[in-house]
C-alpha cells in the first residue's frame, strides 16, 4: 500500500469514532430531555437526509477540489454540528448537520481509494478501510455510552475554568466538548493527506446543471449489468445497517433492561463481527467473486428475526458477533465492485455520490418507517421482525436478477467480471 494510504486510515478512523460516539450521546440527549420516543428513532433518517438532498451535488465537489480538503471541511462542518447541539438547538436539526458533513466526507473518503490504488487493491483496502472504520464504530459506540456514563461524565463536569462559566452542565453537554476534540484531530490528519495527481474535474457554473448530470451517472450505473447488483445489495445493506444501530439499543432496552450505556457495548458487538468478516473478506476474496456471495444476505435477514427470541446477553454476543460477520464479508466485496464499477463509468466522486444517494435513501425511507411505527407504538420486536423479512426477500430478488442477467446478457456480464479481475489501472 502507498503511504498516503495510511495517513487516509487515521484521517477516517478519527472521524468515523467521533460520528458513532455522537449519535449514542445524541440519543442519551433526547432521552434526558424526555423527547417522545419516536425522536431518538429519528436521529438515524435525520443523518441520511443531506445524504439524499445533496447528492447531485458532493461528488461533483468532491471531483473538484483535492480529496483531503474536502474531507477537512467535512469535519469542520460537523463540529459546526456539535457546537449547535451545545448551545440548546435542538437535537435532530444539530445531528442532520453533522449529517451534513458527512455527506460530503463520504465521496471524497471512498473516492481518492481509487485514484491513489490500482484497481486489483481495491477489495484488500476496502478491507482495512472498513475494517479499521468497524473498529471505530465499536470504540465510538463504547466511546460514547462512558462518556454520558456516570464514572467519567462526572470527571468531566468536575472541571471548572475560573471567572469563566462555560455553560456545560449535564454530561451529554461534557461529551460533546471531547467530541469536537476528536474531530479536530481527524481534520489535522485530512491536511496531511498527499495530492494523488489525477486532473480535478471543474463545477459548472450554473450548480443546477449537476442535476440531469447526477442523473445520468445514477441511470448509467443501474444499468450497468455489474454496478446494478452491487448497488442494490450494498444499498439495502446499508438501508438496514444504519438503522440497526438503534434497532439494537432499543432491543436491548425492551429484552434485556439496559440503559444506553450498557446497550452502546451491544452496538459495538455486532461492529465487532463486521470487522473481522471484512478483514476476512479482503484476504480470501477477489472483486469478480463478489456476486458469488449474495446468499449470504439472506442468511443475514433470517438471523435478524431470530434476536426475537434472546434474552441472555451471553447468547446475544456471539450471535450479534456472527450477525455482523455476514454483513461485514458480504459487503467489502459488493464495496469495491461497486467503486470500480463507478470508477470506470463516471469517475470516483460522483460515483460515490450516486453509491451514498440510493444507499442513504434506503436509510432514510426505512428509518422513516421505524420512527413511525414507534410513534404509533411498535415494538421493537416487531421492527426487527420487519427489517430481517424485508434483508431476507429484497437479497432473494437480487440474487434472483443477478441469474437473469447471466442468462441474458452473459457475453456482457463476463467480460464485466474479466475486467475487473485483470485492471491494475488506477
Amino acid at each position: 500500500m502507498k503511504r498516503g494510504f495510511y495517513t487516509i486510515m487515521a484521517a477516517q478512523f478519527f472521524s468515523s469514532l467521533a460520528d458513532n460516539a455522537l449519535f449514542v450521546v445524541a440519543v442519551e440527549l433526547l432521552r434526558a430531555g424526555g423527547a417522545p420516543k419516536w425522536q431518538p428513532a429519528a436521529l438515524v433518517p435525520m443523518f441520511a437526509l443531506f445524504y439524499v438532498v445533496l447528492a447531485p451535488f458532493v461528488g461533483a465537489f468532491a471531483d473538484a477540489r483535492p480529496k483531503g480538503q474536502v474531507m477537512f471541511v467535512s469535519n469542520a462542518i460537523k463540529v459546526v454540528g456539535c457546537l449547535a447541539m451545545v448551545f440548546h438547538m435542538h437535537p435532530l436539526a444539530a445531528y442532520a448537520i453533522v449529517g451534513l458533513g458527512a455527506a460530503a466526507y463520504s465521496p471524497a473518503k471512498y473516492g481518492i481509494l481509487t485514484e491513489l490504488l490500482p484497481a486489483s487493491q481495491l477489495v484488500k483496502a476496502n478491507g482495512w478501510i472498513e475494517g479499521l472504520t468497524i473498529g471505530s464504530i465499536i470504540l465510538g459506540v463504547l466511546l460514547g455510552g462512558q462518556l454520558v456514563g456516570p464514572r467519567i461524565s462526572g470527571t468531566l463536569l468536575g472541571f471548572d475554568l475560573p471567572v469563566f462559566d462555560t455553560g456545560i452542565d449535564t454530561p451529554p453537554e461534557a461529551a460533546l466538548m471531547v467530541l469536537m476534540a476528536v474531530y479536530a484531530l481527524a481534520a489535522w490528519f485530512n491536511t496531511r493527506i498527499p495530492h494523488t495527481g489525477v486532473t480535478m474535474r471543474p463545477i459548472p457554473k450554473n450548480a443546477m446543471a449537476l442535476l440531469p448530470d447526477f442523473w445520468q451517472c445514477n441511470t448509467r450505473l443501474w444499468r450497468d449489468k455489474l454496478g446494478q447488483i452491487s448497488l442494490a445489495t450494498t444499498t439495502l445493506f446499508w438501508g438496514v445497517s444504519g438503522n440497526l444501530r438503534y434497532i439494537v439499543l432499543a432491543w436491548a432496552a425492551a429484552a434485556l433492561g439496559y440503559g444506553t450505556t450498557q446497550a452502546s457495548a451491544l452496538v459495538g458487538v455486532v461492529a465487532i463481527g463486521t470487522a473481522v468478516g471484512a478483514v476476512i473478506a479482503s484476504t480470501r476474496t477477489r472483486l469478480d467473486q463478489a456476486t458469488s456471495l449474495m446468499p449470504l444476505g439472506i442468511g443475514m435477514g433470517l438471523l435478524v428475526i431470530l434476536m426475537n427470541f434472546i434474552d441472555n446477553v451471553w447468547v446475544a454476543a456471539p450471535f450479534l458477533i456472527l450477525l455482523g460477520g455476514l454483513g461485514g464479508f458480504l459487503v467489502v466485496p459488493m464495496n469495491a465492485l461497486l467503486q470500480h464499477r463507478g470508477h470506470n463509468l463516471m469517475g470516483a466522486g460522483r460515483s460515490i455520490a450516486v453509491q451514498n444517494f440510493n444507499e442513504q435513501a434506503c436509510i432514510l425511507g426505512l428509518g422513516g418507517f421505524y420512527a413511525l411505527s414507534t410513534g404509533l407504538g411498535m415494538s421493537a420486536f416487531g421492527a426487527i421482525t420487519a427489517f430481517g423479512i424485508v434483508v431476507a426477500g429484497f437479497m432473494w430478488v437480487i440474487q434472483r436478477w443477478h441469474k437473469s442477467n447471466l442468462v441474458h446478457h452473459s457475453q456482457e456480464v463476463q467480460a464485466l467480471l474479466e475486467i475487473a479481475r485483470s485492471d491494475k489501472s488506477h
